[in-house]
């Protein structure tokens, strides 16, 4: 088994806002993650696949690919965007790094999945909220 990772970098704002608690609440909850004029973070996403090389090719995945698909799946559709408002596959959810995170799984596991390379399968995605804040995900809920 090998291990592959493919990183990109997007900017975006948000806020942490539950709509069925009152203004107080969120406050209390998500203190200045839920000012009512939004905020930003510069992220950055990796991607990590899995799987056995593909002996015709010598890869387990074109990392130029895997970068095509992360770029129009998510990248393209967050990057300068407010994710509450911007974003349809967000719609709904509150956008924390977690959810967000595993909208992202979501997306990028079935693209993954129908590479050439049918051995190529999505093991983590880690997406940093800050230098020093990020989630992983590995598929399970």
């Amino acid at each position: 088994m090998i291990y592959i990772v493919r990183k990109e970098h997007f900017n975006a704002a948000h806020k942490l806002y539950n709509p069925k608690w009152s203004k107080d609440k969120n406050m209390s909850e998500f203190g200045v993650c839920s000012n009512e004029n939004w905020h930003g973070h510069n992220y950055e996403i990796e991607v990590t696949v899995k799987g056995k090389i593909n002996p015709e090719s010598g890869m387990l995945v074109n990392l130029k690919y895997l970068s095509k698909i992360m770029k129009e799946e998510i990248i393209d559709k967050v990057d300068h965007k407010n994710l509450n408002l911007d974003v349809p596959f967000l719609e709904g959810i509150i956008t924390t790094t977690e959810n967000v995170t595993i909208k992202f799984w979501e997306i990028l596991d079935a693209k993954i999945k129908s590479l050439d390379n049918s051995e190529c399968r999505l093991h983590k995605i880690r997406v940093y909220e800050t230098p020093r804040n990020f989630v992983e995900y590995y598929g399970e809920k």
